[in-house]
């Protein structure tokens, strides 16, 4: 999954993607490279960013869905929004799935999942992110798998079909460092809930603090050993920045799990 961030302030590379013509070269880059999948995403989710309205965030992301469904009819289109009214106009104008940060959690009154009713109508796979607002454990893997659980049966109860659900374990998302490190370490507690795992570490700080690296542009080992190690715990796509250097990571790691060839 190949990142394609619509934003003047996501945190590693806000205000790249100015215009319309930017973002299909930036799409075409991607593909050309190797994705499988273009995340675009139109309100960053960095610590301390402000919330954009449905409505500035439409503005941002209808037109390249366009745009890129346009020029690239095969491409498989995520939109990365957790307001389930931004993500049917999305969908509605040729996105192919919805990554919610927000487990499909938002705007919901006790066990609902309005995001789960809207993708469920929209017929469009949907991936759940783990997020807590703090890191408030007292037993992380029990409460985290706990919180995944909620998500994904009341996403199901919305009328999503299980085979349609993908979970992601929020690396980053009200976490401690020391967290994010286990979520990969042990991703086979999550993927033994019998959905596709989504890991997303590209870039982020956990990796800089273990590199000793504060520059978000040079933690590529960090992505590149999370990215092997996540794929042996049986993760089923990477959400990255670099795809044309992760390709052969996945590759290598991708046969070793398999112990066979790649097809």
């Amino acid at each position: 999954m190949g990142i394609m961030n619509l934003t003047p302030d996501s945190f590693s590379d806000g205000g790249a993607l100015p215009s319309i013509d930017d973002a299909l070269r930036r799409a075409e880059t991607l593909l050309n490279e190797g994705a499988d999948v273009l995340d675009l995403g139109a309100e960053s989710t960095r610590p301390g960013a402000a919330p954009v309205a449905a409505a500035d965030e439409l503005a941002r992301l209808l037109p390249v869905v366009q745009a890129l469904r346009r020029r690239f009819p095969q491409a498989a289109l995520s939109v990365d929004t957790y307001k389930p009214d931004v993500a049917a106009a999305a969908v509605a104008a040729g996105a192919d799935l919805v990554n919610d940060v927000e487990g499909g959690r938002f705007g919901a009154h006790g066990d609902e999942s309005p995001m789960g009713a809207a993708c469920a109508q929209a017929r469009c796979p949907l991936i759940l992110m783990h997020r807590r607002r703090e890191a408030d454990y007292h037993d992380f893997w029990p409460e985290m798998l706990a919180d995944l659980r909620g998500s994904l049966r009341a996403a199901m109860a919305a009328g999503m079909a299980p085979e349609q659900l993908w979970t992601d374990p929020g690396f980053g998302f009200g976490k401690t460092p020391a967290q994010n490190l286990l979520l990969v370490r042990d991703l086979a507690k999550v993927a033994a809930l019998g959905h596709p795992v989504l890991l997303g570490t590209s870039r982020k700080s956990t990796l800089g603090l273990v590199l000793g690296e504060p520059d978000p542009l040079r933690r590529g080992v960090g992505n590149d050993v999370t990215a092997a190690w996540g794929i042996a715990q049986g993760c089923s796509m990477v959400r990255v920045h670099e795809v044309a250097a992760i390709r052969p990571v996945i590759r290598m790691a991708d046969a070793l799990r398999r112990g066979a060839l790649p097809a």
